[in-house]
């Protein structure tokens, strides 16, 4: 058996972090390979020296570009790596562009394909993670699902029930891993001079809410109006894509107000350490729903959809798309209760369960 772990973005990275250290503590063949389909490689870089994972044997260098062409330029990568390294499975996690040429190149290779966090689905297809979610649980040989949720789902679409398994997600795992470390060595409230439970944290990237100059107005409206609601600084580490936006589309981030604070991207670790003490977070990111929900801390998601219901179920989260209203009446809600729900997403041990999966 050998098996290369394939990633693309920082989320995968994290995400993928516990599958490596469980290759390595039971001394498989394996090897990483990293399309670096994001913007920078030194925001990467970050991400595996604070995990302190092995370096990828192979950098595609993709970089930024339209779908089509970047999915394109991962296949054509992705086929040769695994013409020359032979490798017997694939392990690939999420949604993005990597994921799909990823399993693509290795379904047409005979090459099994395991797919971490099998069965997500929006039912919004205007989102291309969508696309690439479905093409690639339909190629694939092994479908990792986080909760029962997504068995039926993938039941549903006629999948065969021998490929799915329920393992949990390895957000869990990298949380529970990675906290008390955060704990330790992260400096990253002194240095935005915050405190605990008195700041909220704010993230937005997708191209639905940012690549509208409309859209990106509202986001921001939507967020000042947070931070004068709970009279707290509002922290926002800017994705490279939403500040390029911002500057297109000249809009004052603080028109409204002086409380938000944009701060370039962060670390793993710091970025836990915000996540942890925030008083609530407002997101459109699907793994910070996730993250969230296990450290216990509220979030609100700034889209008209989730693939991760179950964080709505539990009471960890609450859709609203970007309504001010809705999130002026969500924010209330959220804090007005205690955060006792349970986490849905497994107990920290999924990287082992797939592994051990495979080797059946």
């Amino acid at each position: 058996m050998k098996i290369a772990l394939v990633l693309g973005t920082r989320p995968e990275i994290i995400k993928m972090a516990s599958l490596i250290r469980e290759c390595e503590i039971q001394k498989l063949d394996f090897f990483i390979i990293h399309s670096n389909q994001h913007y920078s490689e030194n925001l990467d870089k970050i991400f595996f020296e604070e995990l302190n994972l092995t370096t990828p044997k192979y950098n595609l260098q993709v970089g930024s570009s339209n779908h089509g062409n970047q999915t394109g330029k991962i296949l054509i990568g992705m086929e040769e790596v695994f013409l020359k390294e032979k490798p017997t499975h694939v392990l690939t996690q999420g949604d993005t562009n990597t994921v799909l040429a990823c399993a693509l190149a290795a379904s047409k290779l005979d090459i099994k394909v395991g797919h971490v966090e099998a069965g997500l689905r929006s039912y919004n297809r205007k989102m291309p993670e969508e696309t690439n979610r479905i093409v690639t649980d339909h190629v694939s040989d092994f479908l990792f699902c986080p909760t029962n949720t997504q068995k039926i789902i993938l039941e549903k679409e006629g999948l065969d029930q021998d490929k799915i398994h329920i393992v949990g997600n390895t957000v869990v795992d990298a949380v529970l891993q990675n906290i008390k470390i955060a704990q330790k060595q992260s400096k990253i409230l002194e240095i935005l001079n915050i405190q605990p439970k008195e700041f909220i944290l704010a993230t937005a990237h997708r191209s639905l809410n940012v690549d509208n100059k409309e859209s990106l107005q509202n986001l921001i409206n939507c967020l000042n109006n947070a931070a004068n609601q709970l009279n707290l600084p509002l922290v926002y580490p800017i994705h490279p894509r939403t500040k390029k936006m911002l500057k297109n589309f000249n809009i004052n981030p603080n028109i409204n107000t002086k409380k938000i604070k944009l701060i370039e991207p962060l670390g793993y670790l710091d970025f836990l350490m915000l996540q942890k003490h925030a008083k609530i977070i407002l997101t459109d990111s699907g793994g910070i729903q996730e993250e969230a929900c296990v450290l216990k801390t509220p979030c609100i998601t700034l889209r008209e959809e989730t693939e991760r219901p179950e964080t709505v179920e539990v009471g960890a989260n609450i859709i609203t798309g970007i309504n001010i209203n809705k999130i002026t009446k969500a924010i209330l809600a959220m804090l007005n209760k205690p955060p006792i729900w349970e986490n849905p997403y497994g107990d920290g041990t999924t990287a082992k369960q797939i592994i051990e999966i495979i080797k059946k």
